[in-house]
Order: C-alpha cells, then sequence, then structure tokens
C-alpha cells in the first residue's frame, strides 16, 4: 500500500482541468516537431565531414576538432555543402586548392563557380557564415581545417545551454504530472537531460584535445533524446489515454 501512495502536491493530468490538459498537448506537439528538425538539422550539417555516408564520430570530431589532413573548404565540399554543387565543380575546387590557390584561376574557373553557387548564402550579409565574395575571402577557407574557434564554440555553447534547459524544464514540468513508478526513474528522467547538455557541450572543447570525447557527444545526445521520447511518450499517453483513479492512491503527508 505504500508504494501507491503518492506526494500530496501530486496531480494527475486527469486531475487539472481541460485548458492545461490541451496547453499541454499542444506544448508537446510544437516541442515534439521541433526536435525532430533539431535531428535532421544535426545529420544535414554534419553527416559526411569524413567522406563517408551517414553520421559517425569521425564526422563529430572534424565538425569540433577539424581536419588537419584536408582545409575548410575540402571538408565542407564533402560535407554539409555536398549537394550544393555538382560533383564536377566540388573536384575543380578542391583541384584549385591543391594545386596552390592560383589567382588567376581562380578568375577563369573557380570565381563563376562560387558565383553561381554559393553567393547566394556567402556574400557575407551574416556574420555567422563565412564570406566567399572576394578570392582573398576564399583563401581564408582554404586553409587547414581546425574546426570551430573557441569565440563559436562559446557562443554556440550559451544558446544550448539556454535553449535545452528551457525545452527540458517545460517537458519535466508536463512530465511531473504523470503517475510514474518506481520514482527513481521518474526522477533520472527528469534530471539526466540537464547532465547530458553539460557532459555534451564540455565535450565540444575536449574534442579538440582528444577526440575520443566526440562519443561523449553522441551519448549526451542519445541520453537527451531517450529521456525527451520517454516524457513525451508517457505525458501524452497520460493525458488522453491512462485511466487514474486518486481513490485507488492516497497521498502522503510528506
Amino acid at each position: 500500500m505504500a508504494e501507491a501512495q503518492v506526494h500530496r502536491m501530486f496531480f494527475h493530468y486527469s486531475e487539472l482541468p481541460w485548458s492545461l490538459r490541451f496547453l499541454y498537448t499542444a506544448t508537446l506537439c510544437v516541442l515534439g516537431l521541433g526536435y525532430c528538425f533539431a535531428m535532421i538539422q544535426v545529420y544535414a550539417t554534419d553527416a559526411g565531414r569524413d567522406g563517408k555516408p551517414g553520421l559517425s564520430p569521425a564526422d563529430i570530431a572534424i565538425a569540433y576538432a577539424g581536419n588537419r589532413t584536408a582545409t575548410k573548404l575540402e571538408s565542407a565540399l564533402s560535407g554539409p555543402m555536398s549537394g550544393m554543387l555538382p560533383s564536377a565543380e566540388s573536384g575543380d575546387i578542391v583541384t584549385w586548392v591543391h594545386t596552390g590557390l592560383d589567382k588567376a584561376t581562380y578568375e577563369s574557373k573557380i570565381k563563376p563557380i562560387i558565383k553561381q553557387r554559393c553567393l547566394a548564402c556567402h556574400d557575407g550579409s551574416n556574420p555567422h557564415i563565412p564570406n566567399l565574395s572576394t578570392y582573398e575571402d576564399l583563401s581564408k577557407v582554404a586553409q587547414v581545417d581546425t574546426g570551430m574557434s573557441l569565440t563559436t564554440l562559446v557562443r554556440v555553447a550559451h544558446i544550448h545551454l539556454f535553449g535545452v534547459t528551457f525545452i527540458f524544464f517545460v517537458t519535466g514540468l508536463i512530465f511531473a504530472h504523470a503517475y510514474v513508478r518506481p520514482v527513481w526513474f521518474k526522477c533520472a528522467v527528469v534530471t539526466l537531460p540537464f547532465v547530458a547538455i553539460i557532459m555534451d557541450v564540455g565535450s565540444w572543447y575536449m574534442i579538440k584535445l582528444n577526440t575520443a570525447f566526440a562519443w561523449t557527444v553522441i551519448i549526451g545526445g542519445a541520453v537527451m533524446g531517450l529521456c525527451f521520447a520517454t516524457q513525451w511518450i508517457i505525458s501524452m499517453y497520460q493525458i488522453w489515454l491512462y485511466k487514474y483513479s486518486p481513490a485507488e492512491h492516497p497521498k502522503s503527508v510528506g
């Protein structure tokens, strides 16, 4: 009987007004859709950086620590930008890089490709992506790929820390109304995402010292994904389908 007791402050979804149940449902639907698009964006941005299909630890390591065997331009052309221009044109650019960045070749062969395929985004109007509008700008990204700069890591890290904290605070607050036993499992599902995001973001810096930390990034992301899915599925199920009877679950005094 003791196991069936719930905290005196616990209120199941069925005890809440309809307005809150609809609010929680709408919030979960939008956050779920956003999480799916975020996963697609991660895959589209990082998959193939190592020249192989799919997303691998090597791709994650290159994203943060760079690829010392190739330039930033080559890494982009074989990874996130691989679908933006034909392979023949990518090959021309890579050949130009390997043959010494000849300015005459740039003017006659490379500049028209960049103008047609790249300048719609890389024209310098967005400070967060490389400007490729001139020979000098293109030469900067045709250097050895050292990955994200410290400044970029700090900027991306604070956005992720604030954003993920907000997301899991909202889903955790909704999930708190679910009847789940054992209680330690419920507490773990609520707490682990915050541990995982710290582990994930911290590993971005550590990858520059040891690329094995790419696995920590993957593990942290997997933990967040599993916790999000658990909270989402249980919450949606109990909001609309689970039959909870307050009379069968007396509340504890503490």
